[in-house]
């Protein structure tokens, strides 16, 4: 299963466990958030005096931050608010913990491992390795980094951008008497760690200094303040898109809609791709025109879908024989050839009832 939502969390109330594992013994942590399919996890950990560790890698993306005290990797002292990101395969230098520190460790894609190594893996994406202190090397930015944004108050360091999944991982404060009186919610995955100061939610009430939380994607959270200020970590695991309103007993399930409705009204040609059936992804005939009976539902906006222009794009029907430059025998070639030599091409032929509008062979 994937993490289930934690919120609040405060780690300030747990004891810390001894490492078992290779690489990791002299250190203790604390689990915040585990997938225990994948075994990816967010962990508070300390790291002892004394703590030391040869060149080696993990094969997860890992996150550090560095919470308090210093470790020195590869020769690089790395001091409370230091950020790295370490793709999977590549190796980090000697590790010495001289006089103890605390940080959190994000390991994305599995669970925490460590193979000794002085070389990356060959296919290790080293161009992606981040190292900075987030503290001294960045200045802040206004939330408007993202749009929809949110209230003024609210600034952001972007400590990591992944321009694939959008993911990020961002430094973020809200300033004294911070106020936001909307409520949120978003299609990512998102999670944050308060590293000083307190901030109140209405659905989870304060989290304060060493709160956490891991909230999946759809679930409302918000109104928000902070009456002294607070600064916090905080990653998602795709694109952060805002989504507000001020209904706060709707559900994921409703907030999902509501989302899809977005993008219906937006794009609707393209919500239709979306929602094909049976695995079809097929540029020719009419398997490439998904009927939409009606648009999916917005408790917002109930009657949307019945607004002119959204009717007016929804309603259009292209035929994809209209735009392709092949005559229909070429095109049947092309699937022959497919099927002849195993080429994917966007059909699953392996069912005897399944039928080509455009097929002459």
């Amino acid at each position: 299963m994937a993490r289930p939502h934690i919120e609040p969390f405060v780690e300030l109330n747990e004891g810390y466990k001894k490492f078992k594992i290779p690489g990791f013994i002299g250190a203790e942590f604390k689990t915040m958030s585990l997938d225990t399919d994948k075994g990816a996890c967010t962990l508070k950990v300390r790291f002892n005096g004394g703590f030391k560790r040869p060149p080696g890698l993990s094969y997860s993306d890992l996150e550090i931050f560095i919470l308090t005290g210093e470790m020195h990797i590869g020769g690089e002292v790395c001091k409370e608010g230091h950020f790295l990101f370490v793709p999977a395969g590549v190796a980090l230098g000697a590790t010495e913990v001289p006089d103890g520190c605390e940080a959190l460790l994000f390991y994305n894609d599995s669970e925490p491992t460590f193979e000794e190594s002085d070389a990356n893996h060959e296919l290790a994406l080293k161009e992606g390795f981040v190292s900075v202190n987030a503290y001294e090397d960045m200045p802040w930015a206004g939330g408007s980094i993202v749009s929809p944004s949110v209230a003024t108050g609210l600034f952001l360091k972007l400590l990591r951008f992944d321009p694939l999944t959008e993911a990020m991982t961002f430094l973020y404060c809200m300033s004294p008497q911070y106020i936001q009186d909307n409520i949120s919610y978003h299609d990512c995955a998102e999670e944050s760690y308060h590293i000083w100061g307190s901030s109140w939610m209405m659905q989870f009430g304060e989290l304060p200094t060493g709160g956490y939380f891991w909230r999946p994607p759809y679930i409302n959270h918000g109104s928000f303040r902070s009456k002294l200020g607070c600064i916090a970590l905080g990653r998602t695991d795709s694109k952060l898109h805002n989504y507000f309103h001020f209904n706060p007993w709707s559900n994921p399930e409703e907030n999902q809609s509501r989302a899809a409705a977005v993008l219906y009204r937006q794009r609707p040609q393209l919500f239709r791709w979306v929602q094909m059936a049976d695995g079809h992804n097929h540029p020719h005939g009419v398997v490439g025109q998904v009927e939409t009976s009606k648009p999916p539902r917005d408790f917002e906006f109930v009657d949307y879908g019945d607004h002119p222009q959204t009717k007016l794009l929804a309603d259009q029907n292209y035929s994809f024989h209209e735009h392709d430059h092949l005559h229909k025998d070429e095109i049947a070639a092309a699937h022959k050839f497919a099927h002849e030599n195993g080429i994917a091409h966007g059909h699953d032929h392996t069912s005897g009832d399944h039928t080509h509008d455009d097929d002459e062979y």
